[in-house]
């Protein structure tokens, strides 16, 4: 389940990626040819941006490269690590489900007064419904680790040390 989870989260983040490039790439182009840049190039950047940010925090999460402050690690004794190490996974589970359910509601809301975009006139909300789903993926995640430790990934060297 989370190797599927992750593969969407990758395939959909690099598909939003090459969405920016191109979009980004045409609206430069078009100012070298024709001397104005393609009026809709902006919004549509940022919205392929948005669906990086949000999918990439799933990856950020399942390689275990997602900021979490560490300077507390080692204050409790050694025999209370069996559950420090679910009590973050299931805060984090805890935290994106109260998110989702907020999510759903924003995204409904919006939906009743069709909100559009004032750039490009289309409904926001088809684009605001990633915000419930990508916290449910997030959601899922923390809590299949918080339950089975053993799924978390490794934290690389770099984390595992402090490193920025």
């Amino acid at each position: 389940m989370l190797a599927a989870i992750g593969r969407v989260e990758r395939v959909v983040t690099v598909a939003a990626f090459a969405v920016l490039i191109a979009v980004v790439f045409a609206d430069v182009v078009s100012r070298e040819l024709v001397g104005r840049g393609l009026h809709w190039a902006m919004q549509a950047g940022v919205y392929a941006n948005y669906v990086v940010v949000l999918f990439g925090l799933g990856i950020a999460s399942a390689s275990d490269a997602h900021l979490r402050p560490r300077f507390a690690d080692r204050w409790l004794p050694a025999r209370f690590e069996p559950w420090l190490a679910r009590l973050p996974d299931a805060g984090m589970a805890l935290f994106c489900v109260g998110f989702a359910i907020v999510a759903v509601d924003v995204v409904a809301v919006t939906r009743d007064l069709g909100d559009r975009s004032a750039a490009l006139g289309n409904l926001i909300w088809p684009l605001q419904a990633l915000l419930p789903v990508v916290f449910a993926l997030a959601a899922i995640r923390h809590a299949l680790y918080a339950r089975w430790p053993g799924l978390r990934p490794e934290p690389s060297a770099a984390t595992a040390e402090g490193a920025p």
